[in-house]
């Protein structure tokens, strides 16, 4: 019986089981065998590049990610997460080792090699499999805490290792920093692997400790509870150390051509051939080779969850001159056709702007936002290729790309600013360039903007954190990175906030939000008959509970009252799913505030 549960708590509960007789003392299935990789150079990248299938998040999960559950998005729907109070142990998922198991497996057989192949080569593929394992504990950690760290493929006879409970994040995170440390020492800069940013390279395994280490840094200093913010400066140096190595040495560079500020950023997102002079790490898709239904999922009514940006966040983007929206007197009425002159050109280039034109049966012709996916009126196509043919298809090719050069400059800049070294050279280095590639002016403001910390609670008022903090919200759009922003930043009360759109000045209005005489959407209280309806006219019910006017009978569009997303502080931290603590109650305690659930079963009653 001790075996079933073994096999149980380390796999089986999350998997669904394993042909495996003992299944964490078996090679992994998708694998070639041990005798047989370890034999040359050649032979040796099968198993490694076997991660890339089984590690990398789905186009979609970078695409948007947590960010369709995070503050500047508003969805058809939530998760039941953020509904309410009514997550449990008993729902949760995710607490698999398979993947860990083999990495593991990987890095204990590797000295077979040893002697077979140069030195540079053995510690590049040594890099590469620690690069994994604190892919896997990176993710898990930011999930669930405190987790068991695991250095080796476990055999079933360590019964004390199989039932330890849960590490510390203390320990688990400073052997992902000893790992991450390891990778971006030693992996390979090699011309090849770096111009394909598809594999792991010494520049992937730089960008991505730069993430690792803000994140933990950033997540202690703002969360008191844990009772770790002296040790929160050690990983933000680490952060900027490693994103300013691979400024200095790395072959990238933002792409910026001064003629094409209106296009630019948005080709980085819909191109199918990777922009390797800025993508540091990406998916590749290919025409009738691999292909992604995204476009399809952004122009639907009603396949994906329709991700539109919300008022208070686009408030954030600049004006072309430097200064704030929110400084103009009358920002807070302007229409959505008004709010697009002179802005950041990401602006229009994540959402669709009064100027957007797509091909639409053949035919390239302007095209507003279509309310029947829109809730707020601004509507994504920051991935979406523009020609309707993709719609209803999984026949888009654009490349997606996982880490950028801007997010290196983003992870300095903000790491320094933490860290109160941000001045006009950390400025100068980032921040600006990344502006001036929006065509917008990169002047450093003379003082801190108090609509950026009112928006964030006013945590601080450090003119410096709040810049990078807008900058990375602007730059990162929809790139599946918010949610775990703001969780770092202990802003969780963020996502109760009411999904405000563009402002309406009237009900009952038809309006032209793109001024091609044609008229888009009305707010009405009751749709009208059909003979009543202006021919395009999209009718937006204010029924009170999916819509409403801030004013009444004009205002901010307001949408998604009813579902009733709660943040309560305990969802910083996933709790540890029952079913794996009725196997081993070494896992215990539970995380805070996840505790209300019995945890003992029977052992007749355990699934074997």
């Amino acid at each position: 019986m001790k075996r079933h549960y073994t096999l149980l708590l380390m796999g089986l509960l999350a998997l669904g089981g394993s042909s495996c007789e003992d299944f964490l003392n078996c090679q992994p299935e998708n694998a070639v065998g041990s005798e047989a990789f370890m034999t040359s150079e050649t032979a040796l990248k099968l198993y490694p590049n076997g991660f890339l299938q089984t590690f990398l998040p789905s186009e979609e999960d970078i695409a948007w990610g947590g960010d369709q559950y995070a503050d500047y998005c508003a969805t058809r729907t939530s998760t039941t997460f953020l509904k309410g109070d009514t997550w449990d142990s008993s729902q949760q998922g995710g607490w698999s080792w398979n993947d860990l198991r083999q990495v593991n497996y990987f890095l204990d057989h590797l000295p077979q090699m040893e002697g077979k192949i140069d030195e540079a080569t053995y510690r590049h593929y040594e890099g590469v499999g620690r690069f994994w394992r604190a892919y896997f504990y990176y993710n898990m950690v930011r999930t669930f805490g405190d987790v068991p760290w695991y250095d080796h493929t476990l055999d079933t006879g360590e019964t004390e290792e199989l039932y330890k409970g849960r590490d510390s994040r203390e320990t688990v995170m400073a052997h992902v920093l000893e790992d991450l440390t390891f990778a971006s020492t030693y992996c390979s800069t090699d011309g090849t692997e770096v111009e394909s940013s598809t594999l792991v390279t010494r520049w992937v395994a730089l960008a991505f400790k730069s993430r690792v280490c803000l994140f933990e840094g950033t997540y202690r200093k703002y969360h008191d509870e844990l009772g770790l913010q002296s040790t929160a400066n050690q990983f933000l140096e680490e952060a900027a150390a490693a994103a300013k190595e691979l400024m200095d040495n790395g072959p990238y560079s933002l792409v910026d051509n001064p003629s094409d500020v209106e296009t630019q950023y948005r080709a980085l997102f819909t191109s199918e051939k990777i922009n390797t002079q800025e993508v540091i790490w990406a998916i590749a898709y290919q025409t009738d080779v691999r292909m992604h239904d995204i476009t399809w999922k952004i122009f639907s009514g009603s396949y994906g969850a329709n991700w539109s940006l919300v008022r208070p966040f686009v408030n954030m983007y600049l004006m072309r001159d430097g200064s704030r929206f929110t400084d103009r007197p009358d920002y807070a009425t302007l229409t959505y056709d008004q709010e697009f002159v002179d802005r950041d050109c990401r602006l229009a280039q994540t959402v669709i702007g009064p100027d957007y034109q797509r091909t639409i049966s053949g035919t390239l012709q302007p095209d507003a936002p279509n309310f029947a996916i829109t809730s707020t009126g601004y509507m994504m196509i920051k991935w979406a290729l523009d020609d309707d043919v993709h719609v209803g298809k999984a026949t888009a090719n654009n490349s997606i790309p996982i880490f950028r050069y801007a997010e290196v400059l983003l992870n300095y800049a903000e790491a320094m600013a933490e860290l109160g070294r941000c001045d006009q050279s950390v400025w100068n280095a980032t921040i600006k360039p990344l502006r001036e590639r929006a065509g917008v002016d990169g002047s450093i403001p003379a003082d801190y903007d108090p609509y950026v910390a009112a928006y964030f609670d006013n945590q601080t008022q450090d003119k410096w954190i709040l810049e990078v903090r807008r900058e990375r919200g602007v730059e990162l759009a929809f790139e599946g990175v918010r949610y775990d922003d703001i969780m770092r930043w202990k802003q969780g009360k963020l996502i109760e906030r009411t999904w405000q759109g563009m402002y309406v000045p009237a009900k009952d209005t038809p309006y032209d939000l793109n001024h091609d005489g044609t008229f888009d959407v009305a707010y009405v209280d009751q749709e009208p008959a059909a003979e009543d309806k202006v021919k395009g006219v999209d009718y937006v019910v204010l029924d009170g509970q999916n819509y409403r006017l801030s004013e009444g009978d004009h205002g901010y569009v307001e949408y998604g009252m009813s579902q009733d997303r709660r943040w309560l502080d305990k969802k910083y931290l996933r709790p540890v799913p029952l079913s794996a603590i009725q196997i081993n109650e070494a896992l215990l305690p539970q995380n805070p505030g996840w505790e209300s659930l019995p945890v003992r079963m029977k052992k007749e009653d355990v699934p074997v």
